[in-house]
């Protein structure tokens, strides 16, 4: 099925690739920005965006409704064959099979951009997709429905891709989301994996990202589980480059987290605005019976630890707990941070 609107636009066509939470956000600021946008997504999701159109809000009072006549949606591939720009959303775990869609259906002159979590994902698009200009993202901010057709911002950060020809990170920039290229990528991407492993700590509790950051406990235990990804990360010689707006070398981040709740507080406020009702991704994912990225965050630390002979015991047993809450598909457990830590 697919839902075209009502205009014709002279900018670039931007085909949203799976269009999720981050996708559906990104995207309605693309439209909100005057672009032309098509979102790949769900039949579902087509037929809920049709008839409640497309809203989005965020941490800093935006509030804006989009028609669904300003944008057309798709559940059928073939919507690329018309694509100058593809933006990836979809899970970790959809990325081959996207490829292929994207391999078989777009032009080859359009441009791929990745803005998924992980860091292997732009590998997997280039190696499907060799001959096509294919570039990582990353994309610091957490987006969580709503339902109704809403689309929640809520924490701070702009969106980063690798630098290319065309200048794209400019035209795709628009007011409320800017969009910047830099040379090297995977470090960035590494550290935001690093900043991602409290995604499902956050699940596991079933606390706001605000109420979890607020509480001793919890930070401890996401301090000792970051320390444990940094010797990793160092043991492998992996260069990691935080992605905030205070520089800071990575060994620190788990010392910030320890710091007594009134200087973190002052620390964090410069670093991230967070909304107070943000929940992370995972959360969702629990929440919606959904599988979840661990084995791309967790998980990929610990099988590096693996390969490194490093021991990572909170990683690996909250990647257990995640397994098992998916499997279980009753939401987030709602876990004390003693009960997580091993």
């Amino acid at each position: 099925m697919t839902k075209e609107p009502d205009h014709n636009e002279v900018h670039p066509h931007i085909v949203i690739a799976g269009a999720g939470s981050i996708g559906c956000f990104v995207g309605g600021m693309l439209v909100r920005g005057a672009h032309r946008v098509t979102f790949l997504m769900r039949e579902r999701m087509v037929d809920e965006i049709s008839r409640q159109g497309l809203t989005l809000t965020d941490f800093l009072d935006l509030d804006e409704e989009l028609s669904p006549d300003l944008f057309a949606m798709a559940s059928d591939p073939e919507c690329l064959a018309s694509a100058d720009i593809v933006l990836v959303t979809v899970k970790s775990g959809a990325t081959e099979d996207m490829a292929q869609l994207i391999r078989t259906h777009a032009p080859k002159e359009a441009i791929v951009v990745s803005l998924q979590n992980g860091v292997g994902n732009a590998a997997i698009l280039n190696a499907a997709l060799p001959d096509r200009d294919v570039r990582a993202g990353m994309v610091p901010f957490n987006v969580v429905n709503m339902g109704g057709g809403r689309f929640h911002r809520g924490t701070s950060g702009d969106i980063v891709i690798a630098k290319g020809p065309d200048h794209v990170a400019r035209s795709l920039s628009v007011p409320d989301m800017p969009i910047h290229e830099r040379s090297e990528m995977t470090p960035i991407q590494w550290g935001k994996l690093l900043i991602n492993l409290n995604n499902a700590l956050n699940a596991l509790s079933g606390l706001t990202l605000r109420e979890q950051l607020r509480s001793m406990a919890w930070r401890r235990l996401m301090s000792d589980q970051m320390a444990e990804a940094v010797k990793v990360l160092e043991k492998a010689e992996i260069k990691v480059v935080v992605p905030l707006p205070v520089a800071l070398p990575v060994r620190f981040l788990p010392k910030i987290l320890r710091l007594p709740s009134v200087l973190f507080n002052r620390v964090a406020r410069a670093m991230l605005t967070i909304d107070p009702r943000a929940r992370s991704s995972m959360w969702e994912d629990l929440e919606m019976g959904r599988m979840t990225e661990i084995e791309e965050l967790q998980g990929l630390i610990v099988e590096l630890a693996k390969q490194k002979g490093v021991p990572v015991p909170i990683n690996a047993h909250v990647a257990a707990l995640i397994r098992v809450a998916e499997t279980a598909g009753s939401g987030a457990p709602k876990l004390t941070p003693k009960q997580v830590r091993p």
